[in-house]
């Protein structure tokens, strides 16, 4: 018999990892680049807070449940001294509550207030002297600084009036005036309160029927319509009233021409809150008769009687 040939057997072994190891290593480390992000976070933190805040931090670990049931001051209310803290980490200085003082701060206010106002009086006092037209009336112009503002006052003169007799009709040069005012009075933001003035001569009728309470209140309306004439904003204007004879500028002489007037008032702000009030409403009864002065019954057509 043939002999039989020897049978050979060969083994192949696979190499390799298991197919369940092939991306362990990236979850690892990404947890690993989240930790240094943290950590390094957790660094900047740390160096950027004061040592007060520190140390207000540190309290609160210590006893986290006694300041979580029975509270307690915050760590920028903290009166003690305490090196570091401050506005710079850098300076020993305790870490205090910043105070600001209202008063000093309004006072500040009302000082730059007036020194504008201030301001505005002498440019209308260099436009009077440069123009002839309102040089000529300058002893009729009335320019002085109160506690409401920087008040106009346009006066008549016994042959020189601002109005018609009885009348709320203007006269040519004192539209020429307000016009002129009204063009300065948009170089301030503040607001502009008008009042009318007469004198203590009556009406024939008497106070029953057109009287010194509406002719004052439409003069001061015919007024506040020339300034806006000559350019004041509308919005500007934040009163307009007629208070008749009963704010003389002659007391001893209500009689005197000086007191039929037009007084325009550049308000402070202090006097603008006076008569608008908290709720932003206007108070007309603030020293005037709100009722007569917003009345504009047409005059009957009789002068006034001594």
């Amino acid at each position: 018999m043939p002999a039989e040939k020897p049978v050979i057997v060969v083994k192949k072994v696979a190499k390799g990892h298991g197919g369940h190891h092939g991306g362990a290593w990236k979850i690892a480390y990404a947890d690993f680049v989240t930790a240094m992000m943290a950590f390094f976070l957790l660094m900047w933190l740390l160096s950027s807070t004061s040592k007060a805040k520190l140390e207000g931090i540190a309290e609160y670990f210590k006893t986290p449940m006694k300041v979580a049931m029975k509270g307690g001051s915050s760590v920028s209310e903290r009166s003690s001294v305490i090196k570091g803290g401050g506005q710079d980490a850098s300076k020993k200085e305790g870490e205090v509550r910043k105070v600001v003082d209202m008063n000093s701060a309004q006072k500040e206010l009302e000082r730059r207030e007036r020194a504008q106002l201030e301001s505005l009086k002498k440019k209308i006092e260099e436009a009077i002297d440069a123009n002839p037209l309102l040089k000529q009336f300058k002893k009729q112009l009335l320019l002085d600084i109160t506690s409401e503002g920087l008040r106009i006052q346009i006066v008549d003169e016994q042959n020189r009036p601002m109005f018609g007799m009885a009348s709320a009709a203007l006269q040519p040069y004192t539209r020429d005036i307000l016009r002129e005012i009204g063009r300065m009075l948009n170089d301030v933001p503040n607001r502009v309160g008008l009042s009318g003035h007469t004198d203590n001569l009556v009406y024939s009728g008497g106070e029953r029927g057109y009287s010194n309470w509406e002719l004052s209140a439409d003069r001061a309306n015919a007024s506040r319509r020339e300034l806006v004439q000559g350019g004041m904003q509308e919005a500007k204007v934040l009163r307009v009233v007629g208070l008749s004879s009963a704010v003389p500028l002659d007391k001893a002489n209500p009689a005197n021409p000086i007191n039929r007037r037009i007084s325009i008032v550049v308000m402070n702000r202090r006097a603008e809150l006076a008569v608008t009030g908290e709720d932003g409403q206007v108070d007309v009864s603030n020293g005037t008769d709100a009722g007569k002065a917003l009345q504009s019954t047409p005059p009957p057509g009789k002068d006034k009687t001594p």
